[in-house]
């Protein structure tokens, strides 16, 4: 069993809503985070501050159907070990999830982590 430590990304604003999705901190623009929040919301931009891992989890999210086969995305210029490692990393930081299907591994972004991360820089309105 694996040791890792997932963030929460999501939570749901009311029990049993399916779709409710909260962010893990508030917009950047609404008031300033807590130590918490902060150190949730840079774990999640560490994970996507290396090129590799942006581009790993960009095959992902943009892949048809919503999820990618390790072997459709592995070409980003370094060794599979290497790959494994750096989705290996983005899902520790609860940016993509996985299933083993056979010999491959499927990878996917929930759609409520892509909310989220939008919600997180998404500017609050103005009030006029």
């Amino acid at each position: 069993m694996s040791n890792t430590k997932v963030l929460p990304l999501l939570a749901p604003e009311a029990p049993g809503a399916p779709e409710a999705v909260a962010p893990c901190c508030p917009p950047l623009t609404e008031r300033r985070f807590s130590a918490e929040e902060a150190e949730t919301a840079a774990r999640m931009f560490k994970a996507l501050g290396d090129p590799v891992r942006l581009r790993l989890f960009s095959a992902v999210a943009s892949h048809e159907g919503g999820e990618a086969c390790v072997c459709d995305i592995s070409d980003v210029g370094v060794s599979q070990p290497t790959v494994s490692h750096h989705l290996k990393k983005l899902k520790e930081a609860g940016l993509l999830t996985s299933e083993r299907r056979g010999t491959w591994v499927y990878y996917r972004v929930e759609p409520s982590v892509l909310a989220a991360m939008g919600k997180l820089l998404t500017a609050a309105p103005a009030v006029a």
